[in-house]
C-alpha cells in the first residue's frame, strides 16, 4: 500500500497509522537501539559519544540521559538551556541539572560522578540565581553553589563568593567571599584570579596587600581573561613598566567589549606618560587588532 499511513491488522480488525504515529514509532524504535548500543559501550566510548557536536550528539544525550546517566543529564541541560542541537527550553534545562546533581550525588564515591555532581549543582545554582526555566531566588542560588563549592567545583567556589561578595541570599560576608575566589583561583579559574587581585589591592575581606594582587593580576592576565589584563596592565603602569602596561592594555583591548575598551582609550588619552598617551591615540585612531599588534611586542 502507498501513502503516509499502514493497515496494521489485529485478528479481524484492520487499524490505520497515521504519519505521525508512524513517526513516532520510529522514534522509539530508533531510541530503543541507541539504548541497546549505550548499554555495550565503554566508558571511554560514552564520553565521547556524549561530547560529539550537539547536533549528532542530541539524540544519544538525550537516550543516555532517560537512562540515568548523570553525565548525558548534565549534558542535555545545557543544550537545552542553550538551545544546541535541540529547542531551547530553559524548564526542561533546569529539570535536568536537578536530576543529574541527584543522580551524580547518590553515590558515595570520588571522580567522575562527584564532578558531574559539584557541576550540576552548580547549574542548579546560575539557574535560581538568573531564572533560568525557575523563578528567581538568591538564597537557593547560594545554597546550590555551596554544595558545588563544597565538592570542589571551581565555578560553584566563584559563584558563591559572588553572592557572599555583594550579600545576595546571604549574609555579606567579603572575607568569606576572598576565600571561595582564593579556592577557584588556586584551580586555575581566571576570574576568581582577578577578583582575588581586586579584594587585595583594594582590602576588601583582608588587609591591603599590593604586591600579592599584582601576582594574581599577572595570572588572570596569562591565561586571556581580559579584566584580568587590564587589571595587570594598571598595575604595571603604576610601577612604571610603561612598555610592557603598553602591550597588555591593547591586549585587553582586543580581547574586551565595547565598554572596556572606551575604559582603555579614555584612561590611555589622559595618561602622564607619553608612551600610554600613544598606545590610547593608536585604539582610538585604527582597528582594535593594528594596536594590539602595535603594542603587543613590549610585553613579551
Amino acid at each position: 500500500m502507498r501513502g503516509g499511513s499502514r493497515p496494521v491488522a489485529h485478528g479481524a480488525t484492520v487499524c490505520t497509522l497515521t504519519p505521525a504515529q508512524l513517526a513516532r514509532a520510529a522514534q522509539l524504535e530508533a531510541h530503543q537501539l541507541r539504548l541497546q548500543r549505550l548499554a555495550r559501550l565503554s566508558r571511554a566510548q560514552l564520553q565521547a559519544l556524549l561530547s560529539a557536536e550537539p547536533v549528532e550528539a542530541a539524540a544519544w544525550v538525550t537516550s543516555a540521559a532517560e537512562c540515568g546517566v548523570p553525565a548525558a543529564q548534565l549534558r542535555l541541560g545545557r543544550l537545552l538551556l542553550e538551545g544546541r542541537g535541540c529547542a531551547r527550553d530553559p524548564a526542561a534545562a533546569y529539570r535536568w541539572f536537578v536530576r543529574a546533581a541527584a543522580g551524580a550525588g547518590a553515590g558515595t564515591g570520588a571522580g567522575a560522578r562527584t564532578s558531574v555532581h559539584a557541576e550540576a549543582m552548580n547549574m542548579v545554582g546560575r539557574c535560581h540565581e538568573l531564572g533560568w526555566g525557575v523563578a528567581a531566588n538568591a538564597a537557593l542560588a547560594a545554597a546550590s553553589y555551596r554544595a558545588s563549592a563544597a565538592a570542589g567545583h571551581d565555578w560553584g567556589q566563584y559563584n558563591l563568593g559572588n553572592l557572599l561578595f555583594d550579600g545576595r541570599g546571604v549574609a555579606r560576608d567579603r572575607r568569606a567571599a576572598l576565600r571561595c575566589y582564593l579556592s577557584a583561583a588556586r584551580q586555575g579559574h581566571e576570574r576568581a584570579m582577578n577578583l582575588v587581585g581586586r579584594c587585595l589591592e583594594e582590602g576588601w575581606g583582608c588587609e591591603r596587600r599590593p604586591a600579592e594582587a599584582a601576582y594574581w593580576y599577572a595570572r588572570s592576565a596569562e591565561r586571556g581573561y581580559v579584566r584580568g589584563q587590564f587589571n595587570h596592565a594598571s598595575m604595571l603602569a603604576q610601577q612604571g613598566s610603561v612598555q610592557l602596561a603598553a602591550g597588555w592594555f591593547c591586549r585587553a583591548a582586543a580581547g574586551g567589549d565595547a565598554a572596556l575598551r572606551r575604559t582603555i582609550i579614555e584612561a590611555l588619552s589622559t595618561a602622564a606618560d607619553p608612551v600610554l598617551r600613544r598606545t590610547g591615540q593608536q585604539l582610538r585612531d585604527g582597528p582594535y587588532g593594528r594596536g594590539a599588534r602595535i603594542a603587543s611586542s613590549s610585553a613579551g
